[in-house]
């Protein structure tokens, strides 16, 4: 599908279309549709920023396509308050390159150790593992979380696999981990940059950040990260197309037999691999 038709059928149902912007390392390469980053050589010059800048509480989500072993290090992801647009070149690395350079915050995935310790004054609770609720709540924002953990590709054991990712077995530098990156406004005037990783809010990874520019995600295809996709979400109350698709998964043994069924191409797509 189109960049022009994914764009279409995201305004129709409300929602943002989030891909990346034209700007990006020199060692990327993006895809027509705009949603998939691949780092052709090399382990660096592989940063990639959000097409837009990010509304409060939205969050830009991509999901690892493809590792390349190796290299040591991950995905990097975190913010700008920058337009893209505006750098001279795309430094070779987010860290420590990019944030020397001012107005920017990153944070590196590893397979272990992404959670940041709340401050004393901070509710914890809001930091635990409750895969269980429908929504991920961050602040005042809620976001289903539904598409915010990762799926196994279609296949004889892939409704075995879903519950394990569920489960959040998968490690956060896996393939098919989802990564995302979002803001909070504080009461100060400030924001405060969240990582979320496989549906789990990893806490306040960034304080401080000036409230008053444009932030824009960056994502860093770096090191044994070779390809991240951009994963669209919805906020609020599901679109009448992610219903079909609960429905449809409900009463099939599993994804193959989607294939059997007398629908669209597209609407199949969609049922097996969103």
């Amino acid at each position: 599908m189109s960049s022009e038709l994914c764009a279409g059928a995201m305004a129709m149902q409300g929602q943002p279309f989030t891909c990346f912007h034209t700007v990006h390392g020199t060692n990327v390469r993006i895809d027509p549709s705009g949603t998939q980053a691949t780092r052709v050589e090399s382990f660096a010059n592989g940063i990639c920023f959000s097409r837009d800048p990010l509304a409060p509480g939205q969050l830009f989500l991509v999901e690892i396509e493809e590792k390349e072993l190796g290299w040591c290090g991950h995905l990097r992801v975190g913010l700008m308050a920058r337009d893209p647009r505006s750098l001279d070149i795309v430094p070779e690395y987010s860290l420590p390159d990019l944030v020397n350079q001012g107005d920017s915050w990153i944070f590196a995935i590893t397979r272990n150790h992404n959670r940041v310790l709340p401050d004393e004054d901070e509710d914890m609770s809001r930091l635990g593992k409750d895969l269980s609720d429908p929504y991920l709540k961050v602040g005042k924002f809620k976001i289903p979380r539904d598409k915010l953990i990762a799926r196994s590709r279609p296949g004889r054991f892939s409704h075995i696999l879903d519950d394990l990712y569920k489960t959040n077995i998968l490690p956060p530098t896996a393939r098919r981990s989802r990564v995302g990156v979002l803001y909070e406004p504080q009461t100060d005037g400030t924001c405060q940059m969240h990582i979320i990783i496989n549906g789990e809010d990893m806490g306040a990874s960034a304080r401080g950040i000036p409230g008053s520019q444009p932030l824009f995600a960056v994502i860093d295809v770096f090191a044994s990260t070779k390809s991240v996709r951009v994963i669209q979400l919805e906020y609020g109350f599901p679109s009448l197309q992610t219903l079909c698709r609960l429905v449809i998964q409900k009463h099939v043994v599993h994804r193959l037999a989607i294939d059997w069924l007398d629908l669209p191409q597209l609407l199949k797509n969609f049922c097996k691999y969103e």
